[in-house]
């Protein structure tokens, strides 16, 4: 595998006005353009969290998407962390929806 392939684990915490405006469905469905697996949820500081796994190339794909956000949205920080990647995790899916 070369660099681009190899499997790498990011966390995301998007700051700004991202809760109550679509925040985690527009990660989804990016997370899920992309083929990357992990969860996003909101965070009770009112930032949005964010597990991704994919490759370097995925993971920098969601990265430009996250600082866009949705319409409704504003991002004023997106924060990234190296995260270990989550064996068996092969989906992307919302955590703590209502």
């Amino acid at each position: 595998m070369t660099a681009e392939q190899t499997t790498e684990g990011r966390r995301f915490v998007v700051r700004g006005r991202v809760q109550g405006v679509g925040f985690r469905w527009f990660v989804e469905r990016e997370a899920h353009t992309l083929g990357i697996a992990g969860w996003v949820r909101n965070n009770s500081d009112s930032s949005v969290e964010i597990l991704a796994i994919g490759s370097r190339d995925q993971l920098s794909g969601l990265r430009s998407r996250l600082q866009e956000g949705p319409r409704a949205a504003r991002v004023d920080a997106v924060e990234e962390s190296e995260a270990k990647p989550v064996s068996g995790l092969t989906n992307f899916r919302i955590e703590g929806a209502w």
